[in-house]
């Protein structure tokens, strides 16, 4: 089992950076890759980006691409989502989620149901 834990949320406005935080308890995140997912209200939840269980590769959705970063540190258990450049659009619910990728894997996935565990989410509001 793993356990995480989103926070950094919050109020920011429009044109301003945020950066959340995922931790990891219960199992090392470094067999995971990972995801940070998004949902704004009325809409599906989609995926913002994910990073292989090593950090070789990273994927972001095209709508964030060069403003977003998703960084992570296996030594601290934690995966980050860096947003600048926020858009009122992107006011939503994020929420982190691990997939467990066999060792040596270098890949990572987009459907979410392919995410074993996910975190609680953290609002992220941008009002215009």
């Amino acid at each position: 089992q793993v356990q995480l834990v989103e926070s950094g949320g919050g109020l920011v406005q429009a044109g301003g950076s945020l950066r959340l935080s995922c931790a990891a308890s219960g199992r090392t995140l470094s067999t995971y890759a990972m995801g940070w997912f998004r949902q704004s209200p009325g809409k599906e939840q989609d995926l913002v980006a994910a990073i292989t269980r090593n950090s070789v590769y990273t994927y972001y959705a095209d709508s964030v691409k060069g403003r977003v970063n998703i960084p992570r540190n296996n030594a601290k258990n934690t995966v980050y989502l860096q947003m600048n450049s926020l858009k009122p659009e992107e006011t939503a619910v994020y929420y982190c989620a691990a997939d467990y990728r066999p060792i040596g894997s270098s890949t990572y996935r987009t459907s979410r149901a392919d995410y074993d565990y996910w975190g609680q989410g953290t609002q992220v509001t941008a009002p215009s």
